[in-house]
């Protein structure tokens, strides 16, 4: 089942609302997605996605068609782990998202060779699992407490907050959110990489 082409098309993505997750995570306005396909000689073609609201494809697209399609062309899809590595040691000249697409359409190759979904040619554990709610940074306590109460009423089953980043204005947050939402509601926090270690110290002692 030897590859016979790989393509990228890319896709204009307009409107994506103004995000914020921290300093360095701060989107909005237009990005590119990509679809990429792979094609074999059996008549198989397989894709993966590349790209979103943060990182658009076309930054990826150009280096994943000059250092990494030459690997794969004329290779056996089925190969999976002898390419991954091979693409491996190019990702100096690409990136990881571009190495990550590829090994996803492979992926989706080999389930489609096998007339089985992706999870169980892995070995499928369970049929479901647990989802959550996750927060931008907001500009309050009481709007974190709201949303999540508001997601708790609609029964998702956990609430991570993306704090403000400030570890005592962090605090405040965590402790409005859990009034609102009781003693047995599952939360997370994901400060963003933004504690240094006393930081992280007080905000888990408060906890």
């Amino acid at each position: 089942m030897n590859i016979t082409d790989l393509s990228i098309t890319l896709f204009s993505w307009d409107d994506i609302p103004a995000t914020n997750y921290g300093t360095h995570k701060r989107f909005g306005g237009s990005s590119q997605l990509g679809l990429l396909a792979i094609t074999t000689d059996d008549g198989f073609t397989s894709h993966a996605f590349l790209g979103s609201s943060r990182q658009a494809a076309d930054i990826d697209a150009p280096a994943l068609i000059r250092y990494l399609k030459p690997v794969v062309m004329r290779q056996d899809a089925l190969d999976r782990e002898l390419l991954n590595q091979a693409l491996w040691k190019r990702v100096r000249n690409t990136t990881t998202r571009a190495v990550g697409a590829i090994d996803v359409a492979l992926w989706d190759i080999a389930g489609k060779a096998a007339n089985l979904p992706i999870h169980k040619l892995l070995g499928s554990f369970r049929d479901r699992a647990p989802a959550y709610a996750s927060s931008q940074v907001l500009p309050s306590a009481a709007a974190y407490a709201e949303q999540a109460a508001h997601y708790k009423a609609l029964n998702w089953p956990a609430y991570k907050i993306h704090p403000p980043q400030s570890w005592r204005e962090d605090i405040k947050v965590a402790e409005a959110v859990r009034n609102a939402v009781g003693a047995d509601y599952t939360l997370m926090c994901d400060p963003g990489w933004c504690y240094n270690y006393e930081e992280a110290l007080r905000g888990l002692r408060a906890g």
